[in-house]
């Protein structure tokens, strides 16, 4: 999560409010009294146990875990059962780089209107999950299954297509992943009562072409002569995953 998002809400809690966590296995919110994650509580901290282990990211929401091993729910937050909690019961719900990732963010954004008061989201920006550079051969996460877009208080899914990693002229080149500050590389909404949501579908080649061309010369255009490098890199890339399999099967023949 943000810093600074993090500490506007551990701030703004009162004592008594009921907080859920949703997603929230590899970096928990400390001050939440609930969390629902598909990982189980023994093993939560995933980042400061594997990638930040020589210099651990600072605990959010204060240092003391409100939340306990009875509080920690263990599920499939995206199986159609409705999430144990009365309508209106949880004061404030956190769902932080979790819809980006699983199949039916649809389904999770109405439990969290109908269990909670109030909330906040955030998921990668469009910007940075159009970008090449943090998966080799991917653009954005490999693991993330969609585009978001958080307009006032709306988020917007868009399936993020298979044809945004075959051309480079659907995505943003490395150097500009580099560039983004780290709020550029999130985006978030804080609501209160309600907020609106939907999935966005496009059909056929022709439109997908245009939306994901469209994003990204919106942000950024490469001149001509680039692009024609850019088709030079593919190739080059391509043949040298190719060879060595060609290579491999001849000699194992």
């Amino acid at each position: 999560m943000l810093p600074k998002n993090a500490q506007r809400i551990h701030q703004q809690l009162r004592p008594g409010d009921v907080v859920l966590d949703i997603g929230a296995w590899a970096y928990p919110f400390n001050r939440a009294n609930w969390v629902m994650d598909s990982e189980p509580y023994d093993t939560r901290g995933f980042y400061n146990r594997v990638f930040f282990a020589a210099s651990p990211l600072p605990p959010q929401g204060g240092t003391e875990e409100k939340f306990t091993r009875e509080t920690w729910i263990q599920r499939d937050i995206c199986d159609r059962e409705p999430f144990p909690f009365r309508d209106k019961e949880i004061d404030f719900v956190i769902c932080s780089h979790t819809l980006e990732d699983i199949r039916d963010p649809l389904w999770v954004c109405s439990e969290m209107r109908r269990i909670a008061k109030a909330g906040y989201i955030e998921v990668p920006s469009r910007l940075k999950e159009s970008c090449r550079g943090d998966d080799r051969g991917i653009v954005g996460l490999a693991h993330h299954r969609w585009l978001v877009d958080i307009e006032k208080d709306h988020v917007g899914f868009l399936m993020k297509y298979h044809s945004i990693h075959s051309h480079r002229r659907y995505s943003l080149p490395a150097r500009v992943n580099r560039r983004l500050s780290e709020e550029d590389k999130v985006q978030w909404l804080f609501w209160e009562k309600t907020f609106t949501f939907g999935e966005r579908t496009i059909h056929g080649d022709d439109e997908q072409r245009a939306e994901l061309l469209g994003f990204v010369e919106r942000h950024h255009r490469e001149p001509a002569w680039l692009r024609g490098w850019g088709a030079v890199e593919d190739l080059a890339a391509s043949l040298s995953e190719r060879i060595p399999r060609k290579l491999g099967k001849l000699l194992r023949s």
